[in-house]
Formats: structure tokens, C-alpha cells, sequence
């Protein structure tokens, strides 16, 4: 078990977080499947609380108004120094940025974009709150990918406003990259072409750690979730792809080697 780095490299994920309509029950949820106690944080965007592990936050989920209806989906927080000049890079570099940037009291400022293919990213210039502050063990996230169309045009999007080296995996029928910084991996975007699920289009997928994938499937249909793909082993380990009760998709795996 290891602490993550108090600062995270610009462009890396930093954090996730999810807005949905009942507070409590996903609160219920994610707590009985991961662990993970809840304490409250900013309310900038209406009620929302950080989930904690051993004393560490990992993730933030918030309650959408009652008015709204967005899609329930996990976001990835790229890590930024300076929010404003990021916003700017995005739509300069033909994204969009939905919402802010603004100051979450004093955790930090966000943003909420998306690329040009439509998937929605979050930004975090951190202050007091610097993101997930556990990594390495079972229900923290582990992982962040970008599913696509086809990787090679959204790759120069994310080069140009991150900064991110990648390295494509030499494949005629795989078309994944890895996204780089400081010489190692942070993250990747996968290209499924017709194989993009037509209610969701591109997205980006948060990976979460689990101590035993096939028994945290089952615990997610006990808790009134679903299982979208059943466990199946990778080269990064075991994975199932799951949605909680409200329909938000996340990745639950035993890495190799764990």
C-alpha cells in the first residue's frame, strides 16, 4: 500500500468523481462494495461528499439538482497548474469546456470539458485538496482510459493541450496507445471503432482495484448494480466491466500479480 504523490505531473489523473441523483443510496453502494467511508467536501456544485480509505480520500461523489438530467457517468480530473490557460488550449485545440473554471472553495479550481470526439474530462488545479491520496490497494482507482472511435486524431488533442508522449501498441486489429509523462505510463486511449456502446459514445473509463474480481461482480448485482462484461482475464489482470444502481460504468480489476 503506498501513498500517491502529493503533486500530480500536469496532465496525469488526479481524481474521479461521480454526480448522481440519490445521494445516499450510491453512498450506500460504493460503501459496501469498496469500503469507502464518506465525509463532506465543497458544495460548489450543490451537496457532495469524499470517499475515504483508511483516513485517505479516493474519490468525490455529488448530487445532481433535481431539475437536471445529465448522464450518470464516472469523470477523470487531469491534473493542471493553471485551469484557465488549460480551458483555453482545449477549445483553441478544438474541445469544449462545459463547465468553469471555477474555485471549489479552497480545494482547488475545475472544469468540466470535453474532447473532440464528445468524451467529458474533468480538470483539477489543486490548492488544498491535491486528488486521490491512495493508490495500490484494493478500491482505489488504478487505472484511466479513454474509449474511442480510433485513437489517432484524439491522440493529437491530448498531445497538444497535455503534453503527453504515446506509445501505440503495434497491432492490425488493436488499436490502443498509452499516454506518457516523464517517461511512464499515466494513462490510455483504446479505439473500438462500431464497438463504441451507441448510448454512451467515446468516454473515458475509471479502473478500480479489487482483491478478487469475480467476488466484487457478484457483490455488485447483490447491491442492485449490473455486469456489463463478466470477469475475464487481460494482460493488465483480471477485469469485469460493472455499473452501479443508477447505470454509472466503471472497470473493476485484480491487477497482474496482485
Amino acid at each position: 500500500m503506498t501513498e500517491a504523490a502529493t503533486r500530480r505531473t500536469p496532465g496525469a489523473p488526479c481524481w474521479v468523481s461521480l454526480i448522481v441523483h440519490g445521494l445516499s443510496a450510491t453512498q450506500e453502494f460504493y460503501g459496501r462494495l469498496f469500503g469507502w467511508e464518506f465525509r463532506p467536501g465543497p458544495e460548489q456544485l450543490g451537496p457532495y461528499v469524499r470517499a475515504l480509505l483508511n483516513g485517505k480520500e479516493v474519490a468525490g461523489i455529488g448530487q445532481l439538482p433535481p431539475d437536471r438530467h445529465l448522464p450518470i457517468a464516472w469523470t477523470t480530473y487531469l491534473a493542471t497548474e493553471d485551469a484557465d490557460a488549460t480551458a483555453e488550449a482545449i477549445r483553441s485545440c478544438g474541445g469544449t469546456v462545459a463547465v468553469g473554471p471555477i474555485d471549489a472553495g479552497s480545494a482547488g479550481r475545475l472544469a468540466i470539458a470535453s474532447d473532440p470526439g464528445g468524451a467529458v474530462f474533468g480538470l483539477w488545479q489543486a490548492a488544498e485538496h491535491v486528488g486521490t491520496t491512495l493508490k495500490g490497494t484494493p478500491g482505489t482507482p488504478v487505472w484511466n482510459e479513454l474509449v474511442t472511435r480510433e485513437t489517432a486524431s484524439v491522440a493529437k488533442f491530448y498531445q497538444a493541450v497535455f503534453g503527453f508522449g504515446t506509445e501505440a501498441v503495434v497491432s492490425a486489429d488493436f488499436d490502443y496507445q498509452t499516454l506518457h509523462l516523464d517517461g511512464r505510463p499515466v494513462a490510455a486511449l483504446h479505439g473500438v471503432g462500431q464497438g463504441l456502446p451507441r448510448d454512451r459514445g467515446p468516454h473515458w473509463m475509471t479502473y478500480f482495484q479489487v482483491a478478487d474480481t469475480d467476488e466484487a461482480a457478484a457483490r455488485v448485482v447483490e447491491l442492485g448494480g449490473h455486469v456489463l462484461h463478466p470477469p475475464q482475464d487481460a494482460s493488465s489482470g483480471r477485469l469485469a466491466t460493472v455499473a452501479d444502481p443508477e447505470g454509472a460504468v466503471f472497470t473493476i480489476v485484480r491487477p497482474q500479480g496482485e
